[in-house]
């Protein structure tokens, strides 16, 4: 069994230290290198054998929709406007960073016009990563279609090219025309991407990214969907919603027959993988780089952060995808349930019974929705 060091580089999952000494060292460099040595799979055998596959095949090309004309480029943000406007929802009317007991913190003194700024940055910074992910997700699904060896599957993943390509244009686009800041990617956040392009096995990618990095997302951006009152960003959002629980489905249906196939020991390694990309996507939400911009001491906000009242529930929601497909897939439970105590110690096995992505994508299809209604 690998331990906490072989999996993650440190002995304790919660080690501040060792979370925070990850970080990037190039951060103005434009171009990102990873090594990758997989099998390009040709298929002379082109039938049509897996109907779910099928279906959600038709179901995207169906779905497509185009980020310059299904959406309302005209609609003006103003950025502290909707700062103040998403505060007064969530904290009952009070003004920004009331809702926050700061006494004693590096954060006493700041004033509305500071917490304003965070807010800033903090949507500045989570639409980077957003951006950052998408770009992995569109480099990981090109693989897919190169090394999964179905006709059905390369049918599909090619159409998810095409999604991740339209995500990367679409938050691009509205941090570049809405917002007023980039940020690099999360070193966290790279780490698990970098991992997961350079393994050579196509599973693993279907893991890492259909499963782990994409169901994280899909509960991210419903999450930020919820809370916004953008208009734009909200249904920007629902349109992504829409792509990315069909390629949730598509790790689910595609992996799940695969791992019958698998030994005990190769199905260990791949939930030491679901663990070690859980962890990694958990470590990426600290906002490190949000503080250092704003000039507060990182370590002491980001201990804070992870003290915060609502911290556990807000952490927990963003597994509340990833958690059921796990366990659709078989990794909860197998061998000794090792993957089932990992997640119960980071406080993520509540939503173990929710409904799995590969039974839900189509009630979350909102393209659909829009489109039933336009022609009603």
């Amino acid at each position: 069994m690998a331990t906490n060091n072989e999996i993650l580089g440190r002995h304790e999952v919660d080690d501040l230290e060792a979370i925070l000494a990850i970080s990037n060292k190039d951060i103005d460099d434009v171009q990102h290198l990873v090594k990758a040595d997989a099998d390009a799979i040709f298929t002379w055998d082109y039938e049509r054998s897996r109907p779910a596959l099928g279906k959600l095949y038709e179901k995207a090309k169906k779905s497509q929709w185009n980020v310059t004309t299904d959406l309302d480029w005209d609609t003006d943000v103003d950025q502290e406007a909707v700062v103040v406007a998403n505060a007064l929802q969530q904290n009952g009317g009070g003004p920004v960073g009331s809702e926050v007991d700061t006494t004693g913190t590096p954060f006493e003194k700041w004033t509305e016009k500071e917490w304003i700024q965070f807010g800033i940055e903090s949507q500045n910074w989570t639409l980077s990563q957003f951006l950052h992910g998408e770009q992995g997700a569109l480099i990981c699904t090109a693989k897919v279609v190169e090394t999964v060896p179905w006709i059905d599957a390369k049918y599909y993943a090619a159409t998810q090219v095409m999604d991740e390509a339209r995500h990367v244009e679409v938050f691009s686009r509205y941090l570049d025309e809405k917002l007023s800041g980039h940020y690099p990617i999360n070193a966290h956040l790279r780490l698990l991407l970098d991992d997961i392009i350079a393994d050579p096995r196509w599973d693993m990618t279907y893991l890492g990214m259909q499963i782990m990095v994409e169901g994280l997302a899909l509960a991210a951006f419903g999450f930020i969907h919820q809370l916004t009152t953008e208009p734009l960003l909200k249904k920007a959002l629902r349109y992504v919603i829409s792509d990315e629980a069909r390629h949730v489905a598509f790790g689910v249906l595609s992996l799940q027959e695969y791992y019958k196939e698998l030994s005990g020991p190769e199905i260990r390694e791949r939930q030491e993988f679901a663990f070690e990309a859980a962890v990694r996507m958990r470590d990426r939400f600290l906002q490190q780089e949000v503080f250092d911009r704003m000039g507060i001491d990182v370590k002491e906000a980001v201990q804070l952060v992870m003290q915060a009242p609502d911290r556990p529930l807000f952490q927990a929601m963003l597994f509340s995808k990833i958690v059921p497909n796990c366990k659709k897939l078989g990794l909860l439970d197998a061998g000794d349930g090792w993957l089932r105590e990992r997640f119960t110690e980071l406080g993520v096995i509540q939503f173990e019974d929710l409904e799995d992505t590969g039974e839900e994508y189509a009630a979350l299809d909102e393209v659909a929705k829009d489109r039933e209604a336009a022609t009603a």
